[in-house]
Parts: structure tokens; sequence; C-alpha cells
């Protein structure tokens, strides 16, 4: 469930990256982008979630120059973390709506499964919080989520840098396993937590005859991540040779 939460640093499902990303497949048929209202809409929402990001690399660079260590930077970003990572919701709206054609199914899936980790397990057991696989996860996210978010701003301006694109079709390669790890490694930090506490888990006998193992399902999760993992990753170096091959051969045509 979790495991999609890295895929951020190339999914086309924000507030406005699917029309972005319509017009990239060299022989694509371009489809029709939002009206102007919803695209000044998926501006505005992109450049606050732009900024929101940045508010979080800032606080971390800020919090790591005053301590002069990187353990536990958690806390100087908490907060903003915990909005600007549920604001994310907005973009199931988005394609439930139809102002961004994405899957709401896929999108659903891919944002949920990061305000699950934030809330249902970093947040739930605070234990972890201190855990450096903690600011693993957040720093591999506030990158990618910066350069996302700053993507689909220009595409939806009509106006996108290469060095943008380049980034957003690049540095996954190093974001995508670097979160993915760090999400893996704070789920097993929270495990001897949650089993002592039986947080989240339902015992028989009840009036309903309904069990639920919170420890289990959090070992599911993870087990989900290998079968997930590869085929997004693979699926994504795919998607990098083909937009940046193609933008390279528009440019010799230029």
């Amino acid at each position: 469930m979790a495991a999609p939460a890295a895929t951020a640093a190339t999914k086309g499902n924000g507030g406005g990256g699917a029309r972005a990303g319509a017009g990239e497949g060299g022989g694509a048929r371009k489809k029709k982008g939002p009206g102007p209202l919803a695209t000044a809409y998926l501006v505005i929402y992109n450049v606050v979630m732009t900024a929101g990001w940045l508010v979080i690399a800032v606080g971390l660079v800020r919090a790591y120059l005053a301590k002069g260590s990187y353990h536990s930077l958690y806390y100087s970003i908490e907060k903003p973390l915990k909005f600007f990572q549920t604001g994310a919701l907005l973009e199931i709206l988005h394609c439930a709506v139809g102002i961004v054609p994405s899957s709401v199914v896929l999108t659903s899936f891919q944002v949920m499964s990061r305000v699950f980790l934030i809330w249902a397990v970093t947040h739930s057991v605070k234990e972890v919080q201190s855990e450096d696989s903690v600011l693993l996860f957040v720093i591999a996210w506030t990158i990618t989520e910066i350069i996302r978010y700053s993507f689909y701003t220009f595409s939806l301006l009509n106006h996108l840098p290469y060095l943008i694109k380049w980034a957003r079709y690049t540095l996954f390669i190093v974001l995508y396993p670097m979160g993915v790890s760090g999400e893996l490694l704070t789920i097993y930090a929270a495990l001897p937590f949650v089993r002592q506490a039986g947080l989240y888990s339902i015992s028989l006998p009840n009036k309903y005859n309904f069990s639920f193992d919170y420890y289990a399902f959090l070992i599911l999760i993870m087990i989900s991540y290998i079968p997930i993992f590869p085929q997004l990753y693979f699926h994504m170096i795919h998607q990098r040779r083909k937009v940046l091959s193609h933008t390279e051969e528009h440019k010799k045509f230029e």
C-alpha cells in the first residue's frame, strides 16, 4: 500500500500534470486541457504546493544547521509535512471532477499510500519519529514534490524548462529507492510498538464477530513492495527514455 508513495517522482496525476503528460509522447494525440478557470485554479494549487514543500526543505536545512545533526529533524517539519502531504488528497478530487484526466483509482492509491504512512504509521507510532529512516523518505519526498509540482505549474503555463523536465525524469533513479527504503525501514521500526500496544487491532470476541490485526496488515504492506517496486521502477526508466529521447529529437529539428 505504501509502496506507490514513492512513485510521485513520475506520476502524472498531480494538480495539473496530466495535461503536460498528454503531449510528451512523440506520436501521442494531444488531449484537450482544462478550461481557463480550471487551469488558473490548478496553477494556484501547484504553486502553493511547490511553496509548501520548499518550506519543508528550508525547515530541514535550518534545523540541521541549528542542531549540527541530522537526527530527529522530523520534529522541525512535522506540521507542514502533515499539512501539505494531506493537501495532496485534493488531487483525487481533481481527477474525480475531470479537470485532470487521470485515473481516480490509481491517484487515490498513490496519494492515500503516503497519507497512510504519515498518519497511520509515523504520527500514530511516536517512537519511530526519531528514526533516521523517517528523514530518509522525507528528504526523498521533499525533493520529488518540489520538482513534480514545479513541473505541473510550468506545464500548465506552457513554458516548461528542460532542466525541470530532466530532473523529473532523472532524479527518481536515486529518489525512488531512497524513499522506498525509508518507508520500509520506518514501517519495520514501528512493528514491535504496534504489536505491544495492539494499535488499531480488533480482537475477538466482539458483537460484530470481526477481527483485524494491524501488525499483520503492516507486514503485508511491506511484502507488497516486492512485486510493486520493480514494476514501477522499470516502468519509470522506460518513460524516461521515451520522454527525454523525444525531447532530444525535437531539439535537433529546431
